[in-house]
């Protein structure tokens, strides 16, 4: 049993006759003939009472007809269902985001301002670390994901958001401080507030340090920013953060530039390959700040 046999019947059925139903489907008497005679082989039925003027239905045929009609109704239904997720107006868009994301991001509004526009795409955020994100994005558990910029892997399209200089951040009052730069040498005995590993600025921060042969001493590893902020504001620790960060906390909180390795927070936004232009995704980058993606 095909669509198209399914059409003939209903077009038949309501108007009466083989002629104008063909003439309607826009198709020749003779095909439609053969295609309703050959669903009555199918079904082992007669489904019309055929005369010179007219056709009507038999009882096999009003049982086919209800049914008919549900199966059409819920094929156009699928087929808008699909056209609406081609088109971005519909379906889901799964976003993955690393801690410390560039302030002029402001990745909650540009959900915000996303889900406004297409209240029909539901849409939903995972923070994670950088590799868990990434292992979800190949896996296919996400559709984008902004994270730390990594060496490209087979399948994975990126695109630079964001570079970011990282700036120390310590209380007013720090000692250790005699200018406005400071070297990671002098960094090497004084607490640190960081992120866990793998969260954040972490890795980078401890590339950096390795790079210079550069012990450091990190007392609390949190998971979050507000956490790591206030840390630093109680006098416990100095920390690393983008340059933005440091610039919201101005004031209760010294920032100082690192003198030596440059350390710049690069972010992409990431997705598979397969994907990358489908038009949810690319409806939603559109809403990124007019300066990411230039």
């Amino acid at each position: 049993m095909e669509l198209r046999q399914l059409h003939y019947f209903v077009a038949a059925a309501r108007m009466e006759h083989f002629t104008r139903a063909a003439r309607k489907l826009n198709v020749a008497q003779s095909a439609l003939s053969t295609s309703i005679q050959a669903l009555e082989e199918e079904l082992s039925a007669q489904l019309f009472v055929r005369t010179t003027r007219k056709v009507r239905l038999t009882a096999a045929g009003h049982t086919l007809l209800s049914k008919a009609e549900k199966v059409l109704a819920t094929v156009a239904e699928a087929r808008d269902a699909v056209r609406a997720v081609e088109l971005g107006q519909a379906g889901r868009l799964t976003i993955g985001s690393v801690q410390s994301l560039p302030a002029f991001l402001q990745l909650p509004q540009v959900l915000a301002r996303f889900h406004a526009q297409y209240p029909q795409v539901e849409i939903s955020l995972v923070q994670a670390g950088a590799a868990h994100l990434l292992d979800k994005l190949e896996r296919g558990d996400l559709d984008l994901a902004f994270l730390p910029a990594f060496e490209a892997q087979r399948g994975i399209e990126t695109r630079l958001v964001a570079c970011e200089e990282l700036v120390l951040v310590c209380s007013p009052e720090a000692s250790f401080l005699s200018g406005d730069a400071v070297t990671l040498r002098q960094l090497s005995t004084v607490p640190f507030v960081d992120f866990e590993k793998g969260l954040g600025t972490r890795g980078l921060i401890d590339r950096a340090f390795t790079e210079e042969l550069v012990d450091r001493r990190v007392i609390f590893e949190v998971s979050d920013l507000g956490t790591l902020l206030n840390l630093v504001e109680q006098r416990l620790g100095v920390a690393l953060v983008p340059q933005s960060v440091a610039r919201s906390r101005q004031k209760t909180l010294r920032s100082c530039a690192i003198s030596g390795p440059e350390l710049c927070w690069e972010i992409v936004v990431a997705s598979r390959v397969q994907i990358s232009g489908t038009a949810s995704i690319a409806q939603f980058l559109d809403l990124l700040p007019m300066d990411v993606l230039s």
